[in-house]
C-alpha cells in the first residue's frame, strides 16, 4: 500500500511541527506539507493533492470551519479536525462533523508535546481511517420541518445503539425517525470527555425524543435517549423489568471507554430478547462481540451497510461474526427500528 499523504494545516508553528513529527513516525503515512492558514493550504492542496488534511479550527483570516465548508463543497476530501477540549471547541467540532469532516482529534492545551506524543497512536489511526472514508459533497441539512410522525405506542423494547467514526451524522439520521414516545434508548458514541454533553444537547434540539448525557441510576423510560459520557465511564443497562443506567468507570474494553461492547453485553444480560441492537459506522471492532451476545440472547440486531458507512469497520466485524440479523443502508435503519419496536418480541428475531 502507498503511504497516506497528509497535509497539516495549523496556525501554530509548534503544533505543525509536532503533528508532522508524530505522523511521520508511522511508515504508512507521509507528511507532504504543512500550512499556517487557509490561503496557503488551498494552494498546497492544488499542488500536492494530499489524501488527508488535518485542519485546525482556529486560524487567522479564514477559520477552519469556513475553510472546511469550501473544501467539502468544491473538492470533498478526508479531513480530520484538530480542536481544543473545551465546550466551545466541542460545539465547533460538531459543526465540522456535520459539514463533512471524517473525524476529530482533541488538541491539548497543557503539556502539549507530551500529551500529543501520548496520543500518537490515536492520531495516526484516525488519519489512516480517514483516508478510506466515503465522502459526499456538503449540502446543509434542511431545517427540521417536523413531518408527520406515527405516535402509536411502542412495545416493551429497549434500543441500544453503538457508533464511532461518522457516527455524529449517522445518529442524527437514525434518531430523526424516532417518535417522541420511542422506546427507552441508550447510545455509546466514541467521544472525548466534554464532547458528549454538547452532542446530547444538539441531538435533543434536533430530534423528537428527549436526549441527555447518561447519569448513574437514571431510569430508562419511553421517549428518553441516554448518551454515554465520553471517556468517563461505560454506559450499561442494569435491572430487570425496570431498567436503569449504570456508569462503570473501570478499564477500557475493546480499546474504548465508553465501549459499545460493554453496553451491548449489559443489554444482552438485562433485557435479552426485548432489546433491539444497532451498530453504525465506525473504525475498529468495538461492538461486534456485544452485538453477537445480543443476537444470541434473542434480540433483534441491525448493522449499517458498507455503502453508507463512512468507515465500514465496526459493522463489518459484526457482520463477519454473525452478529447482524439485518444489514441496512443508513436511511432505512431508523424506520426499521421503529417498525420492530411496534411488533411483539417473538416476531423481531
Amino acid at each position: 500500500m502507498k503511504p497516506v499523504r497528509v497535509l497539516v494545516v495549523d496556525d501554530s508553528a509548534t503544533i505543525r511541527h509536532l503533528l508532522s513529527a508524530i505522523l511521520t513516525r508511522d511508515p504508512q503515512i507521509e507528511v507532504v506539507g504543512a500550512a499556517p492558514d487557509a490561503a496557503t493550504a488551498r494552494q498546497m492542496i492544488k499542488d500536492l493533492n494530499p489524501d488527508v488534511i488535518t485542519l485546525d479550527v482556529e486560524m487567522p483570516n479564514m477559520n477552519g470551519i469556513d475553510f472546511l465548508e469550501k473544501i467539502m463543497r468544491l473538492r470533498p476530501m478526508p479531513v480530520v479536525m484538530v480542536s481544543t477540549l473545551t465546550e466551545q471547541g466541542a460545539e465547533v467540532t460538531l459543526d465540522a462533523l456535520a459539514i463533512g469532516a471524517v473525524d476529530f482529534f482533541p488538541k491539548p492545551t497543557q503539556n502539549v508535546g507530551v500529551s500529543l506524543d501520548a496520543a500518537a497512536g490515536e492520531l495516526t489511526a484516525k488519519v489512516k481511517a480517514a483516508a478510506l472514508a466515503k465522502l459526499k459533497p456538503y449540502s446543509p441539512r434542511p431545517a427540521a420541518s417536523a413531518p408527520e410522525c406515527d405516535e402509536r405506542p411502542c412495545m416493551d423494547h429497549v434500543i441500544a445503539i453503538g457508533s464511532s467514526t461518522g457516527g455524529v451524522e449517522a445518529l442524527l439520521e437514525v434518531l430523526s425517525h424516532f417518535p417522541a414516545n420511542c422506546p427507552p434508548t441508550v447510545i455509546t458514541q466514541h467521544m472525548p470527555a466534554g464532547f458528549t454533553s454538547s452532542f446530547a444537547k444538539r441531538l435533543d434540539r434536533m430530534c423528537r425524543p428527549a436526549v441527555a448525557e447518561a447519569r448513574e441510576g437514571a431510569i430508562l423510560t419511553a421517549g428518553k435517549v441516554w448518551l454515554a459520557p465520553g471517556a468517563v465511564a461505560h454506559l450499561e443497562v442494569a435491572g430487570r423489568g425496570t431498567y436503569r443506567c449504570h456508569l462503570a468507570a473501570d478499564a477500557a474494553m475493546s480499546g474504548h471507554r465508553p465501549s459499545v461492547d460493554r453496553q451491548f453485553l449489559s443489554v444482552s444480560k438485562s433485557v435479552g430478547q426485548k432489546a433491539i441492537g444497532v451498530l453504525l459506522t465506525g473504525m475498529g471492532r468495538d461492538g461486534a462481540i456485544g452485538l453477537k451476545a445480543m443476537r444470541d440472547a434473542g434480540a433483534a440486531t441491525i448493522g449499517q451497510d458498507e455503502a453508507t458507512s463512512v468507515v465500514y469497520g465496526m459493522p463489518r466485524a459484526a457482520q463477519e461474526l454473525g452478529a447482524v440479523a439485518r444489514q441496512l443502508p443508513l436511511e432505512k435503519i431508523g424506520p426499521e427500528i421503529v417498525r420492530l419496536s411496534r411488533q411483539p418480541v417473538s416476531e423481531n428475531v
